[in-house]
């Protein structure tokens, strides 16, 4: 096996100086209290090359050897009923599960739920972050998104992925949701199934996929780098929306994405504790990644258009006004240079509507109890939800 020689090698590169002295990632440094330092590089950067096998082996043991309903069925099964060791399970899914039911000694259930009360009641700001910092901001690594293109992603529709992204959030982020065996759990197990099928058909039908730059396709890193997504760069968005965020429901927040990642599969060092490691990590990962491709220009714009396609509102106009107030937001949580390389298009009074939201909530915040903003968060959360499923389960809709 080829031995990889990773360097940080986008490090003197002017997308990645910039991001770190005056972009976002000048912004998570101030908010984080991050020291940079490329001092761990090599702690990390060989799990660019590093995959998940035990998912990968129960993929080739179920899911290669039956048709996929059956193998969902089968793996449906083991999820709610739990595996023993005397089971008669093929030794993949036994070392699989027994893992996954296993509770790491760290846990903590009462943290978890202070982390799933922050992203109930930050409300429609939370699925703003997702979608217009988190997923969106992602976009700007040309090699993360390598296997999005692989696996023809684009072809799916914005509506079919942000769907599929924001069932897997709401089911994450619910009180109790992650216990084993809960429907938080489930939706964490299938996860990591289908990252190990796609990574499999990868390397199995993408001839050209090229390891030594891109690394392992869905390799370990880049994991880390997407759950430092949902964690820090959520957090970090709630923040410039104006949202106050108590010390408890920070440290819940990152122990509960912390969690999600461990069930995932990816390795427990990969996995930051806080705000301050977290930046520090993602640090070492850019500096791998080169800046948007066209095919970053291409994910991004058919998220910006998923409004217009989506027939969730009835009207032309609420789309394109749906539309207008993403790209606002987009401009206002992302730095001006990444907007740029994606290509974001120039709208008038675009700071308007987020600098609005600012104001609304820190008087929300200050007059309405948590109690309250937990609840409606979480019943408007559903109702999004809800509307997707509706949208993407109905056949005609592709």
């Amino acid at each position: 096996m080829r031995n990889y020689n990773l360097q940080p090698r986008f490090k003197d590169s002017a997308h990645f100086k910039n991001f770190w002295a005056k972009g976002n990632g000048k912004q998570l440094t101030d908010f984080s209290g991050a020291e940079l330092s490329f001092n761990d590089f090599e702690k990390f950067s060989h799990f660019f090359y590093h995959v998940d096998e035990i998912g990968d082996e129960v993929v080739k043991d179920i899911y290669f050897k039956k048709k996929y309903s059956e193998a969902s069925r089968e793996i449906e099964q083991y999820i709610r009923n739990g595996v023993s060791e005397n089971d008669d399970v093929p030794e993949s899914v036994k070392k699989l599960f027994l893992q996954a039911q296993t509770t790491p000694d760290w846990l903590d259930y009462d943290l978890i739920n202070k982390g799933a009360e922050l992203c109930m009641r930050s409300n429609l700001d939370s699925l703003i972050s997702l979608r217009d910092y988190c997923l969106i901001g992602g976009y700007d690594y040309a090699y993360l998104n390598k296997p999005l293109i692989a696996t023809e992603a684009l072809k799916k529709g914005a509506v079919k992925r942000l769907s599929e992204t924001l069932d897997f959030w709401v089911n994450v982020t619910r009180y109790d949701a992650l216990e084993v065996h809960k429907k938080g759990y489930e939706f964490a197990i299938k996860t990591r199934l289908i990252h190990s099928y796609a990574r499999l058909s990868i390397k199995k039908h993408y001839k050209n996929w090229d390891k030594e730059n891109w690394g392992e396709p869905i390799n370990s890193w880049d994991m880390m780098a997407t759950y430092i997504g949902f964690s820090l760069v959520f957090l970090h968005s709630l923040h410039k929306l104006g949202n106050t965020i108590s010390a408890e429901e920070e440290r819940g927040h990152f122990h509960l994405w912390k969690y999600v990642g461990y069930l995932l599969g990816i390795p427990e060092e990969l996995l930051p504790n806080n705000k301050k490691q977290a930046t520090e990590y993602f640090y070492l990962w850019t500096s791998v990644q080169p800046p948007s491709d066209k095919d970053s220009v291409l994910l991004a714009h058919s998220l910006l258009n998923e409004s217009l396609e989506n027939p969730i509102l009835k009207f032309k106009f609420q789309r394109k006004n749906l539309r207008y107030l993403h790209i606002c937001c987009t401009w206002f949580l992302l730095d001006d240079e990444v907007c740029k390389r994606l290509q974001i298009p120039e709208v008038p009074f675009r700071s308007g509507f987020p600098v609005t939201k600012r104001m609304i909530n820190k008087i929300y915040d200050s007059t309405v109890s948590r109690e309250t903003r937990i609840k409606k968060g979480n019943k408007d959360q559903m109702k999004v939800l809800e509307d997707y499923l509706k949208i993407t389960q109905n056949s005609n809709f592709h």
